[in-house]
Parts: structure tokens; sequence; C-alpha cells
């Protein structure tokens, strides 16, 4: 006969013996059902588990854990017609003394789903000689798939992508092994802090197959074996991201990450999906060179003020009128001016700062509604009406320093606190501000911007997905866009 004191495997399908499975222990929301049911839940559910004094006989890891279903019970009225209901739900009270919680947003890779169907079984019959898929790094779920440009020691090409097996979209199996996978790093928490305790929300699109997930968990990782900004790059959270093709985006649980009041962004290949100078260079053929420098400055191999300087002189004798030409061609990118108005419908204040050009960052301003806009100044020819290949003195560059300081300036001259803003860009100038935000998102990014930022979303449908990140359904980003 197994030892009471050995520990259980996870498992989804309900226990006959305990009357729960690992997602009920990790759902700390659950309703508790005082009376009779007639739904499916009411018939399956067991009595609840023995209090923690009868579970005394259990090993140390085990009983210093708190157990869910040893909370007692809501107070509860009873109705002369029956009904019963409780006042409110204890699980949903911290007890003196539980520690922070912290809120980890999933998001699938839904526009690169490993298999064509959302689950094998609704597939074609498969034939003798079709071959499984070969593992691979998939597509955003690491800053870059190619081996030679991977700034560390390149990841394995395994384990095999399970969502190729289990649903192309994040499944129970996938939520259950993001569990397994925080209770495996409980490990390093003091003995008395090594209960997961956990509750999740899907977001986006529906309950029965979500693309967006939210889970809220504690206690946290010992900050002495895994600091908070450390987590997500943990081998382990990246092994289960590369197995499941999703990415992860973790927050403390804090009143500032459902309310934020100010958000900034990049503008070249951030809120725009071309780097402008790059297409003014185009005009006068010199768009390979400029390019180069653009590329090698945006990876922080080079300072941006000098390279900025140099592609700059390569623009001498462009038409002044340059910047009119170009917003034709200037490509939006998808979920930005969504993204914006929900935003400015919560009551954000919204800025671009940009180490680009400020006509376009003021067209782009009035075109997604944003507040304010910093850009870099070119001198112009008054007689030859043509760019002289300069900057304009009289304006500082907007460089990751600049980028920083507005940001700071904006949120103090607004009195909002630096917890309440986010920051999103792509490039190794928006690294300062990235990590000065509360909360710095590194959209589609470059390498090195993707290692050093709090947070990366490469694999978002579009930029609207950022809104996730505030604890909003798509119920209420619907309505939020609703005209």
């Amino acid at each position: 006969m197994a030892s009471p004191s050995r520990s259980r495997k996870p498992s989804l399908a309900k226990d006959s013996l305990t009357g729960s499975s690992y997602l009920d222990d990790h759902l700390e929301y659950k309703s508790r059902q005082t009376g009779p049911s007639t739904s499916i839940d009411g018939v399956l559910e067991q009595p609840a588990r023995p209090p923690r004094s009868a579970m005394s006989n259990l090993s140390l890891s085990s009983a210093s854990r708190r157990s869910i279903s040893a909370i007692p019970p809501s107070p509860i009225i009873a109705q002369e017609s029956g009904t019963v209901h409780t006042i409110s739900h204890t699980n949903c009270i911290p007890e003196p003394g539980d520690s922070a919680r912290l809120v980890a947003t999933i998001f699938y890779n839904s526009g690169a789903p490993r298999h064509p169907h959302p689950h094998p079984d609704q597939s074609p019959a498969a034939k003798p000689t079709d071959t499984i898929p070969i593992p691979e790094i998939a597509e955003g779920s690491a800053p870059t798939t190619s081996i030679q440009d991977y700034p560390l020691e390149p990841p394995a090409p395994e384990p095999e992508p399970l969502d190729h097996l289990y649903g192309a979209y994040i499944s129970q199996l996938c939520l259950t092994h993001f569990l397994a996978t925080l209770d495996s790093l409980l490990i390093h928490n003091p003995p008395d802090e090594r209960r997961l305790t956990s509750s999740h929300r899907c977001l986006a699109p529906n309950p029965f197959k979500p693309r967006v997930m939210e889970v809220t968990f504690t206690p946290p990782l010992n900050p002495q074996y895994l600091p908070y900004d450390l987590i997500t790059k943990h081998e382990s959270i990246y092994k289960f991201e590369r197995e499941w093709n999703c990415e992860i985006i973790l927050q403390p649980n804090t009143v500032y990450r459902r309310h934020k009041r100010l958000c900034v962004f990049d503008m070249d290949s951030t809120l725009i999906q071309q780097e402008v100078i790059d297409e003014i260079a185009a005009f006068v053929g010199v768009k390979k060179e400029v390019a180069a420098i653009t590329e090698r400055a945006m990876n922080g191999e080079l300072d941006f003020a000098a390279s900025l300087r140099a592609r700059v002189s390569l623009l001498k004798g462009v038409p002044a009128d340059v910047f009119e030409r170009l917003k034709p061609k200037i490509v939006v990118t998808p979920g930005a001016k969504e993204l914006c108005k929900c935003l400015k419908r919560l009551g954000f204040s919204l800025a671009v700062l940009s180490g680009g050009f400020q006509p376009l960052a003021d067209w782009l301003a009035g075109e997604l509604g944003l507040d304010h806009a910093f850009a870099n100044h070119l001198v112009s020819d008054s007689t030859t009406n043509t760019l002289t290949g300069e900057l304009d003195p009289a304006y500082p560059i907007v460089d990751s320093a600049h980028k920083q300081s507005l940001l700071i300036s904006l949120a103090k001259g607004k009195n909002i606190p630096l917890a309440q803003t986010i920051a999103v860009g792509d490039g190794a100038n928006d690294i300062p501000m990235l990590m000065t935000a509360g909360l710095g998102v590194a959209w589609k990014a470059k390498s090195r911007v993707q290692m050093e930022a709090p947070a990366r979303l490469n694999v978002g449908e579009s930029m609207l997905d950022l809104v996730y990140l505030l604890g909003l359904t798509k119920e209420e980003v619907d309505e939020l866009l609703r005209d």
C-alpha cells in the first residue's frame, strides 16, 4: 500500500479518491456548492478534504502547504424558498501574511500554429508515409531562430512541439504543464511557502479554445534563487514556451497593473512597420548604406547619436517635402489604431518617442490620437528647398537617454507614478525606457532588446493584444472599440 505522504502525480481527470484534480487544486476562485446542484460539477463534486489537523501524518512538504479545500466555508444565507448562497467566498480573500501574487499572461502563437487543425483528432486520417514534424525552435518563441545570430548559447532544437499534439490553443494540458513548471520552481522557497495557489481566466477568444489566458498565482519564487525580473528568462519557462508555442509576460498583481495611465511608444518598426530614415534614403539611392547602419544601431552595435548623424549626412539634397511624399507609403502596424483607441477611452495619455523625424511623428500622432510627439528635427535649405544633411542643434537628439528622460518627465508632469506607465519599443535605444516604465514590452523586437527588456511579445495577432496585459477580456475590448 502506498504511503500517504507520497506526492501524487498531476492529473487532469477527477480522482475518485480525493474528489479533485491538479487543475482543481490550483483554481483559487473555484465556487463551492453548499446546497443541491443540478450541474455536472455538483454531481461530480466529492466531499472536501479533511482539515489541516487531520493531515498531520503527511510529510513536511505537504503539511506546510496551505490546502485550498481546507479553508472554512463562507458564511451562508438560507432563504425560506430553500435557496442557499454565500455572502463572500473565503478563497478570494487573502489570509493574513499571504505572499504577494503574480500574474502570468500567456499568449498562444495562433498566427503560426504547428498543426493545421484545432486538434489532431479532427484532421484527415494519417497515411503510413506521413512524417511527424521535426522539432524546431518555434517562430517568435525566441529572440531569433537563426543559430548564427543567437546572442548566447543556442537552444537545442527540441523538445517536441506539444501544441501539435494537444491543440492549437492554450489547452488544459498546457495550463497544467505551466502550473507544474511553477510548482517545480517553488522547491527553492522556505518550507512554509511551497504551496502553489492559482486561478486562471480565459481572456480571448473563448473559454473552449483560448488564445490568451491569465494565470494569477502565489507565492512568488524565492528571489535569492530567481529574482522576479528573471523568472520568464528561466530555462524551465523558456522550455515551456517552446513546447507549447506560446509566450509568457509576468507582472505583479497590483492595482497599478490594471490601472495604467500613461503609455509611450517608439515609432519606427513599432507603431509603423518601416524605418523612416531608410525610406528617405531610397529617394537618393543610398538606402542600402543607410539601412546597414540602421540595423547595427537598432541592435546596439553603434552609438545611436553618432549613427544618426552619419545617416542624416547621407540625406543631403533630398527634397524638403519628402515627408509629404512618404505619408501615403507609411504602413501603420496592425492593431495600433485599435490599441490607442482603447487606451484613450480608458483615460490614458499617449505619446510617441521616436528616433525618427518630427514631421512624421506629428502626422502619426494625429492619425492615432496621441497626445505628444517627440522626434528629431532636420535642417532644410530654404533656397534650394532640400535637406542639408544636418540635425537642428536647437533640439536634443531623441536617443535612448532622452527617451528615458521624456518618459520620466511626462509622468512627473501628469503626476503619474512610473508604476502606472507602459513603454513599447523594438530597438536598443528603447531599452532604458522599457526598463524604467512600470511595464516595458519589447514588441517584435531586435534580439538584444528581447533579452534585456522586462517583457517581450512576438506572437500577438496584432498590437491590440497588448491591451490584455491590463487584464481586459475580449468582450471588454470590443465594448471599448464600439462606436
